[in-house]
């Protein structure tokens, strides 16, 4: 059943995907770690911020303290930020030189070949449905920004759902379809509207 080939494609995208980001939170986690082995040296400056303060040991320690949530936070943002990177590159590399996804070829769907301009906005709209919306969620958590990232969650899963209702939908093209007029079929790239041999049906992502 197309639908289920779909689904299992995407699924299989997103665990590609899911491996990257595990690595990347591992490393991030390493990196983090090793700021504790960097507490002498922010003691120090921790110690002539008090000094140069007059004695102001609470606002030293808010210094001191500051100084290690902050660039705990930019490693944060900095492993999502490559996390959106390399899911782009996926999406427009595999396109671009294979035609397809690797969930997309263990299922026998196709997107291309594609030109690499399209291929990148598809991977672009792709990225964007999957991954930025929870990516600005999770920086705005780790910023403090509760409310701000609960909103942005919600919009993010609301995307997702729309891509899926825009799958489901007669002529089944997902929102990085439209965005780069591509469809995918069992056999070949076709435009919209177009009939390719076989299936003709669209893929999500």
């Amino acid at each position: 059943m197309e639908r289920t080939r779909r689904a299992t494609a995407w699924f299989i995208d997103v665990g590609l995907v899911g491996a990257v980001a595990s690595g990347l939170a591992v490393l991030t986690f390493h990196r983090i770690s090793a700021l504790f082995t960097e507490v002498p040296g922010l003691a120090t400056r921790g110690a002539l911020d008090l000094l140069a303060s007059r004695g102001d040991v609470l606002d030293a320690s808010r210094s001191f303290g500051g100084s290690l949530w902050d660039r705990s936070v930019l490693y944060v943002e900095q492993g999502l930020v490559l996390l959106v990177l390399a899911a782009f590159l996926y999406q427009w590399g595999c396109v671009t030189l294979l035609g397809r996804t690797l969930g997309k070829g263990l299922v026998g769907l196709r997107v291309g070949p594609v030109p690499p301009r399209r291929a990148a906005r598809r991977a672009a709209a792709a990225t964007a449905v999957d991954l930025v919306l929870f990516a600005v969620a999770c920086v705005l958590l780790v910023e403090g920004r509760i409310l701000l990232s609960v909103l942005v969650w919600a919009a993010a899963v609301a995307v997702l759902l729309l891509n899926a209702l825009f799958v489901l939908a007669p002529g089944r093209r997902s929102l990085a379809d439209r965005a780069a007029g591509t469809t995918v079929t069992g056999a070949r790239l076709s435009r919209p509207g177009a009939t390719a041999p076989g299936r003709t049906s669209s893929g999500s992502n």
